[in-house]
C-alpha cells in the first residue's frame, strides 16, 4: 500500500473546462455513432449545440473576464486563464468540425433518405416557389428591417445568439461607387425551418434564412447586392446582481435580465462561404480576436432543428416508445397518504412516472385534512398543474408558501412570470436566502390525520417540472417520518424567516455542514480501510469539482478502498494514477436519459448507509446554495439503491464511458462473449414488467462487464 500523500500536485487534476468538452463530446458521440435512432442523432445533435451555447455564455465568458483582469492565478489544474482558454479553442474547433462534417456527410443524406429533404430555393418546383413567395411577403417581409452600417448609423446591438445576415451592397453616392455593409436579423419569432405544404408522409423544409437571402433585394432597392452570409454572436450571459444593495431581488433579476441580452460578445460563428475581409469586419465591430472566431459549415444554431424531432411522426427512427406508470407502491394504494404511512416511497424517474409527485400535490391542494403546503421551485417549466395545485389549495383554504428561486440560470424570466402569479392567487411566495441559490427540491405538507397532526415531505434529485422529468433520471423520496418532517419544518422557517440554522437530525444541508460531513464519511472509509474493515464508495453526480473532497478520494484510494464514481459531466479527479488514485475508477453514462440523480453509498463496514439529494460534489453547492442531502433509511430501499441501480449502472457496457489516467474517455466493453449491457433499458424493462430482486442478475451483469484502461503512463 502506497505511504500517505498529504499534498497532491496540479498534474493530479483534470482542468475543469477541458472536462466539460470531455462531457459534451460525450453527447455528440451519441449523434455520430450510426447504430442510434435517427432522429435521436439529431436530438443529440441539437443538444451539443446547446451545451456548447451555454457554455461559451458562462465557463468562456469567466475565463476570459480572467484573463481581462489583473489577478494572475493557476486552477488547481495548473492552467492560467490564457493556457485554459488557448486550450478551449483548440478543442473547440476538432469538435465542431466532426459535429459539421456528420450533418453533411451523415446526417442529411440519411434523413433525405427517410422522406426528410432540406432545399435550397434553388431547388423548389413551380408550385413550391408559388408558396414560398406569398409565405414571405404574408409573413417574413413584414418584419424584417435592414439596418445600414455607416457614419450616421453604427454597428447595431445585436442580442445574444440572434441569427443575423451581414448584407453588402454597392451604391452610387455623387456619381461614385460604394461599397456598405448592412445587417438583417432573421426573426425569432418565425420557425427557423419553413415547412414546405406536403400531402404525403414527405417533410421538405427550406431555412428561413435561405428564404430571407433569396428576397434581399427587396430590402436594399436602388442597390447592388454584392453577398449575404449569416453569422451570429453569443455573449457573456451570466447574472450580475448585488443582493446585499438590491432592495427588491425580483426587481434587480429582471433588470439584470435585460442586460444580459447585451452582455460583451465571446463568440463569433460565421458561415464557411463568408469572405476573409467580412470577418475581420465583424470581429473588428464586436470587439474579438480571431481566436474568438468560429467558421460553421453547415446551419448556424442547430438548436432550431429540433423541430424536425418534434412531434408524433417517424417512430421507426427514434427509440422505442416507454410511457411510464406509477410506482408499484402508490398503484396498489391510490391515496398517497395512506400509502405513505404504510412505508417510504422511493420515485426512480423516469421509469416510475412524475404524475405521482402531481398526485401528491393535487390531493393535498383539495384534501380538507391538510392545513399547510411549503415548497420550492427551482425550474417549474410553467406546468399548470404544479402551480395549478398550489393555488387551488389557496381557494380551498390553506396556507400556502413557495419558495422561488429567480437565479435559476437561463429560466429567470420563467420563475418571475410564475412567482406574480403564485402571489396574485394569495400564495406567500419568498425567494430564499440572500447569497444563495436555493436548489434543493423539497415539499411539505402538514396534515390532520386522525391519530394526530403529521407531516409528509417529498425529497428529490430533480426539479418539479413534469417535461423534464420524463428526460431525466432523478430519485425521490416521499416519507411521513417524524425526524425528516421536524427537518424539512426548520429548514422552511430558516428559508422564510429570520432564524439561524439549526442543526438537523436526519437532513445534510449546505451551505452549513454538507461539506463537511460529506469529508467525514469518506475519511470514515478511510479509516475503516485502514483497520482491514470492509470499505467501499460508490457516487454518482453530475460533476465532481471540490479539491478538498478529490483529495479526501485520493487518501481514501490510497488507503485501500475501492471507489467508483458515476459523474456525468464534469470531473476534475483523474483516477488511476500510480499511488494516487488506483482504487478509483469513473463513469460516464450518456443516453437517451440525462443522467441527473445524485447518489452516494459508503459501505461503513457492511453497516451500509446511502444519501440522495440535490448536490453536486462542487464548490458552488458545498456553499453557495441551500442543498439538501438525505439518507435512505428503510433498508430494502436502500439496498433497492444498491443493487438495482447503482451496480447497474456500473455494469453498463453499452453507454458508459470510463475515464482514463490522461483524462480522455473510452467505451467500456463487455467481456468476450457477453452481451452488452445497458443499464436504461433495464430500468425500463423492469418498471414494465414490475421490479423484483435484482441482486443475482446484477452479479451477472458485473461480472459480464470490464472496464477498458489504457497502460498507465
Amino acid at each position: 500500500m502506497a505511504a500517505d500523500v498529504t499534498q497532491f500536485a496540479p498534474e493530479h487534476f483534470l482542468n475543469r473546462e477541458l472536462s466539460w468538452l470531455a462531457f459534451n463530446q460525450r453527447v455528440l458521440d451519441e449523434a455520430l455513432d450510426p447504430t442510434t435512432p435517427l432522429l435521436e442523432r439529431v436530438k443529440f445533435f441539437c443538444i451539443a449545440s446547446s451545451n456548447l451555447d451555454e457554455f461559451f455564455e458562462v465557463r468562456v465568458a469567466g475565463v476570459k473576464q480572467q484573463i481581462e483582469s489583473d489577478v494572475v492565478e493557476r486552477s488547481v489544474d495548473g492552467l492560467t486563464a490564457s493556457e485554459s482558454f488557448r486550450a478551449i479553442h483548440r478543442r473547440v474547433r476538432k469538435m465542431i468540425e466532426a459535429q459539421f462534417r456528420c450533418w453533411r456527410n451523415e446526417l442529411v443524406p440519411a434523413l433525405a433518405e427517410n422522406g426528410i429533404r432540406f432545399l435550397e430555393v434553388a431547388e423548389l418546383d413551380p408550385a413550391d416557389r408559388v408558396w414560398v413567395e406569398s409565405y414571405f411577403h404574408q409573413q417574413v417581409g413584414p418584419v424584417l428591417t435592414p439596418l445600414g452600417i455607416d457614419p450616421a448609423h453604427p454597428f447595431p446591438q445585436l442580442l445574444n445568439k440572434t441569427l443575423n445576415l451581414i448584407v453588402q451592397v454597392e451604391v452610387r453616392l455623387h456619381g461614385e461607387t460604394h461599397r456598405r455593409l448592412a445587417v438583417v436579423q432573421v426573426p425569432r419569432g418565425l420557425p427557423r425551418l419553413v415547412k414546405l405544404p406536403r400531402d404525403d408522409s414527405r417533410q421538405d423544409y427550406i431555412f428561413l434564412a435561405h428564404l430571407i437571402g433569396h428576397r434581399l433585394a427587396d430590402l436594399f432597392p436602388g442597390t447592388k447586392l454584392i453577398g449575404h452570409w449569416l453569422f451570429r454572436v453569443t455573449r457573456n450571459s451570466e447574472l450580475y446582481v448585488d443582493e446585499e444593495d438590491a432592495s427588491n431581488l425580483l426587481k434587480a433579476v429582471e433588470n439584470e435580465l435585460h442586460n444580459r441580452r447585451k452582455g460583451e460578445a465571446v463568440r463569433l460563428e460565421v458561415s464557411a462561404d463568408c469572405p476573409p475581409e467580412i470577418r475581420a469586419e465583424l470581429l473588428a465591430q464586436l470587439h474579438l480576436a480571431e481566436d474568438d472566431l468560429y467558421v460553421i459549415d453547415g446551419p448556424i444554431n442547430p438548436v432550431r432543428l429540433m423541430a424536425i424531432v418534434e412531434g408524433d411522426h417517424s417512430p421507426e427512427l427514434r427509440d422505442p416508445p416507454f410511457i411510464a406508470r406509477p410506482a408499484p407502491a402508490l398503484r396498489e394504494q391510490p391515496d398517497v397518504f395512506a400509502a405513505v404511512r404504510e412505508r417510504d416511497v422511493l420515485l426512480h424517474h423516469p421509469f416510475d412516472s412524475f404524475s405521482s409527485v402531481v398526485e401528491f400535490l393535487a390531493q393535498a391542494a383539495a384534501d380538507p385534512d391538510v392545513l399547510a403546503i411549503k415548497m420550492t421551485l427551482y425550474r417549474t417549466g410553467g406546468d399548470p398543474r404544479i402551480v395549478g395545485a398550489l393555488m387551488n389549495a389557496v381557494r380551498n383554504g390553506k396556507q400556502v408558501t413557495a419558495v422561488v428561486e429567480l437565479k435559476a440560470r437561463f429560466d429567470e424570466a420563467n420563475n418571475i412570470a410564475w412567482a406574480r402569479r403564485l402571489e396574485e392567487a394569495g400564495v406567500h411566495v419568498v425567494y430564499g436566502l440572500v447569497g444563495y441559490k436555493v436548489h434543493c427540491k423539497m415539499t411539505l405538507v402538514v396534515r390532520r390525520d386522525a391519530d394526530g397532526i403529521r407531516r409528509y415531505v417529498h425529497l428529490a434529485t430533480g426539479n418539479y417540472n413534469a417535461t423534464t422529468a420524463r428526460f431525466y433520471t432523478d430519485l425521490g423520496l416521499m416519507t411521513c417520518s417524524p425526524a425528516f418532517g421536524e427537518d424539512a419544518s426548520a429548514l422552511f422557517n430558516l428559508l422564510t424567516g429570520i432564524c439561524k440554522f439549526q442543526c438537523t437530525r436526519k437532513l445534510l444541508v449546505a451551505p452549513f455542514e454538507l461539506h463537511a460531513r460529506m469529508l467525514k464519511l469518506i475519511e470514515r472509509e478511510t479509516v475503516n480501510a485502514k483497520r482491514a474493515l470492509p470499505a467501499r464508495i460508490i457516487a454518482k453526480m453530475n460533476s465532481l469539482v471540490d479539491r478538498e473532497v478529490i483529495e479526501a478520494l485520493y487518501r481514501a484510494s490510497q488507503a485501500g478502498v475501492k471507489i467508483d464514481i458515476i459523474v456525468r459531466g464534469i470531473c476534475c479527479l483523474r483516477p488511476g494514477v500510480p499511488g494516487v488514485s488506483d482504487n478509483i475508477t469513473v463513469r460516464s453514462l450518456v443516453d437517451r436519459f440525462l443522467e441527473h440523480s445524485r447518489i452516494f453509498y459508503f459501505e461503513n463496514a457492511c453497516q451500509p448507509e446511502v444519501f440522495v439529494g440535490s448536490a453536486d460534489w462542487m464548490p458552488r453547492n458545498f456553499f453557495r446554495r441551500i442543498e439538501v442531502v438525505f439518507p435512505i433509511e428503510d433498508g430494502n430501499l436502500r439496498d433497492r439503491v444498491k443493487r438495482e441501480l447503482l451496480d447497474t449502472v456500473l455494469a453498463d457496457t453499452a453507454k458508459a464511458r470510463v475515464l482514463q489516467p490522461d483524462g480522455t474517455y473510452l467505451r467500456a466493453t463487455p467481456r468476450r462473449g457477453a452481451k452488452p449491457v445497458r443499464s436504461q433499458t433495464e430500468f425500463i424493462r423492469w418498471a414494465t414488467n414490475g421490479t423484483a430482486t435484482k441482486g443475482r442478475a446484477n452479479k451477472e451483469m458485473a461480472r459480464a462487464a470490464v472496464v477498458k484502461l489504457r497502460p498507465r503512463p
